[in-house]
């Protein structure tokens, strides 16, 4: 049997793709974001404000689907936080950029976008002492993958910083179990009230490490609002979670109400016999997110 042995050089079998071609797709990307509820959370919206039983939460819902149409039509910004540019990339193990790296990409390609879309620029370089605005909303926070191929998957979801304050990761004993997990993620939801703008979407990142859990609840709100968790006990879970949330009053904006949270999605990973790592991600009602393929 004659093997075939591919003896060009590594760089020539490689897909390249030109630095300014992903600088030029990320503009597009920061601006849609922000100004185009996708669709799946809109529908999240419109399905809460006809089970929503209280007048004033009905209200808020109805607000929150008329706030997305204008901005829509207008090419407005869906909220005036704009966000921390927050980005999840997988890159083909074939693949290279030509002329640059794609950190350096994104990152000069979402000053673009928050200059050419007029969005708000809300990151400081120093966060404890200086606090002085870099002007351009950069730098981004870039979670890279390599992955099988040569494509180029990137997802922008922009985080506010009223919904990513309220934040929050335990370090669980194994011996807490499910009723555990329960008790954090709820408590953590009903403490946070109206300041994440609920109802949110409750991103649960369950295993791994530290660092690897609050990745996972980030990751966890990617996914299409109300999608359960593959697992027949995750997704068990996730519902369980959620009534206990709803069930809570928390409201609309945190004013009361039968829908404080459209969806629970939880992402897990194996972890260490003595830990139960635990952490949740919260988005608020406008979880915007835009990507693109190249």
């Amino acid at each position: 049997m004659e093997i075939k042995v591919d003896r060009r050089d590594p760089q020539e079998r490689m897909r390249k793709i030109p630095f300014d071609t992903v600088v030029d797709a990320v503009p597009r990307c920061c601006i849609e974001a922000a100004c185009r509820l996708p669709a799946d959370v809109l529908a999240a919206i419109e399905a809460a404000a006809e089970r929503e039983s209280t007048e004033l939460g009905r209200d808020f819902l109805n607000q929150y689907i008329e706030n997305a149409r204008i901005a829509m039509t207008e090419n407005m910004p869906i909220c005036q936080d704009t966000g921390f540019a927050v980005f999840f990339v997988e890159m083909g193990e074939r693949l290279m950029i030509d002329g640059g790296s794609i950190y350096e990409a994104i990152t000069k390609g979402t000053a673009r976008g928050y200059a050419e879309g007029f969005l708000r620029k809300s990151i400081v370089q120093d966060p404890l002492f200086k606090r002085r605005n870099t002007g351009d909303n950069t730098p981004p926070i870039i979670h890279l993958s390599l992955v099988p191929g040569d494509r180029l998957t990137v997802i922008l979801a922009p985080k506010g910083g009223g919904s990513e304050n309220m934040s929050a990761l335990a370090m669980l004993k194994p011996s807490d179990g499910r009723a555990g997990v329960i008790d954090f993620v709820v408590n953590t939801v009903v403490k946070a009230g109206g300041n994440p703008c609920p109802p949110t979407i409750v991103g649960v990142g369950i295993g791994g490490t530290f660092e690897k859990a609050a990745f996972l609840a980030k990751k966890a709100l990617l996914r299409p609002v109300g999608q359960p968790h593959p697992d027949p006990e995750y997704a068990a879970l996730e519902r369980d979670i959620l009534a206990a949330i709803n069930a809570s009053g928390v409201g609309p904006q945190g004013l009361g109400g039968d829908i404080t949270s459209f969806a629970v999605h939880i992402e897990d990973h194996p972890c260490h016999i003595a830990s139960l790592p635990v952490a949740v991600n919260l988005n608020c009602h406008a979880a915007r997110h835009a990507g693109f393929e190249l």
